[in-house]
């Protein structure tokens, strides 16, 4: 397995360096293009440092920071509109090959779908895939993304009741006018844990559907919704002119529970959000342009939920309520905003460009007796756009204690990351 990694990343390197144009993976299958099959493989590579959380440990040993390289995504695709109404896609790949992971990582199949569109409004999908509504960030092109990461407090039950965010159901979407819209019906993963007193977490029982949907009115140029993440671009670059402002919604009744003088309680799974997303070109002969997004979500798991996460993290312990490592606490019942903001600068005389972008998480959630605010201030350089970039991003998160029996901000740490990422296609 780790001979065929080395052999991917190899292809996907130095074809890169051959292949500045794209579509050099698409064979069409008519005359059109109507018709076709392509292929991509793409990485995100990290060279990090991060100051740890109280007491992280690796392998037993105290410690205070963190100096390592990972390769955070590795994804490869195939799909292929197969008649002008049939469309299939495969996704490979695999997240978070880390000096804890490297050993024992394998690739695995993140989507697998097909999808019969009987005409412009109304389409039906079915298989493992992240077709799912809430938000435009529920379902996210992980390519295109502005920022270093995607926000994930918003991948509410993320391999938990999920793999990869991805489960197998069916689900419809199309566009009807300036509508277009999407709903789900899913089918989790049997996932949950024993019971505990005044602790809400997923329940041990049969698994509910997950219901959700996503509508959104497109004021501007639509966007592509033929694939689970085609419109759902981080940025555009200037090349489109996109306001959407969309609502959505994500329910499962009885997900979790908890103890309550030894008797379980059982609590229904139920969200809410609403969102807008603006991406324009401001000077189309120097390439400059602004993206931004605002959102705000309504998450219920039950009362006082909280989960700790950290991307990518290599360490174990912690003795403060984060956990180790870079972990804080990302998902929770309570209210979020999240605001994303980039400025594309002009072009230089190899058509390369930055992005200064910034992007902000601010959540009031039940358990915490602080809000929990963390904010990311990144900047891209696009070499030949998606395909082709560098980021550097410095995330900034709170460390919770448990001080008089309430959660408060104790400290903050900082985690600097660069990142490459390399696609063919």
């Amino acid at each position: 397995m780790k001979n065929n990694f080395i052999l991917a990343f190899t292809i996907v390197l130095f074809s890169q360096i051959s292949f500045s144009q794209q579509n050099k993976l698409k064979l069409n299958l008519d005359k059109s293009g109507e018709t076709y099959i392509k292929a991509s493989a793409r990485m995100q590579l990290w060279a990090r440092y991060y100051d740890t959380n109280p007491n992280s440990t690796i392998n037993g040993e105290i410690t205070k920071n963190v100096m390592d390289f990972s390769v955070r995504r590795f994804r490869m695709s195939i799909s292929s509109q197969v008649t002008p109404k049939l469309y299939v896609a495969a996704v490979f790949g695999g997240n978070n090959i880390n000096q804890q992971t490297e050993k024992n990582f394998t690739l695995k199949i993140i989507d697998l779908y097909a999808v019969y569109q009987f005409s412009k409004a109304f389409g039906i999908g079915f298989g493992e895939s992240g077709w799912e509504g809430l938000s435009r960030w529920n379902v996210r092109s992980t390519k295109s993304l502005m920022t270093l990461d995607a926000p994930g407090f918003n991948l509410l039950t993320v391999n938990k009741n999920d793999d990869h965010a991805r489960s197998l159901g069916v689900w419809a979407k199309g566009k009807i006018g300036k509508i277009d819209y999407r709903i789900a019906l899913k089918n989790p993963v049997q996932y949950g844990v024993n019971a505990e007193e005044g602790v809400v977490n997923y329940a041990i029982n049969r698994p509910r559907k997950k219901v959700s949907g996503y509508f959104k009115y497109e004021f501007l140029e639509p966007e592509n919704n033929t694939s689970a993440y085609s419109d759902k671009i981080g940025t555009y670059l200037g090349k489109k002119r996109v306001f959407n402002i969309g609502i959505g919604f994500m329910n499962q009744p009885k997900m979790t529970s908890q103890l309550i003088n030894n008797v379980e309680k059982f609590y229904d799974f139920k969200n809410w959000a609403i969102d807008a997303f603006y991406d324009t070109p401001l000077n189309k002969e120097k390439g400059t342009a602004i993206t931004t997004y605002l959102g705000y979500f309504n998450t219920d798991f039950g009362p006082n939920y909280i989960r700790n996460v950290g991307a990518n993290d290599v360490t174990t312990g912690g003795t403060s309520f984060n956990g180790s490592g870079n972990h804080f606490p990302m998902i929770g019942t309570g209210n979020t905003l999240f605001f994303q903001f980039g400025y594309l600068l002009s072009k230089d005389k190899n058509n390369h460009q930055f992005q200064p972008n910034i992007a902000i998480q601010y959540s009031n959630y039940k358990a915490l007796k602080d809000n929990m605010i963390v904010y990311n201030l990144g900047v891209n350089y696009y070499i030949n756009g998606h395909s082709n970039k560098l980021t550097l991003n410095y995330e900034n998160r709170p460390v919770f204690q448990n001080i008089n029996n309430n959660l408060k901000v104790y400290e903050r740490k900082g985690m600097l990351v660069l990142q490459y990422q390399i696609e063919i296609n």
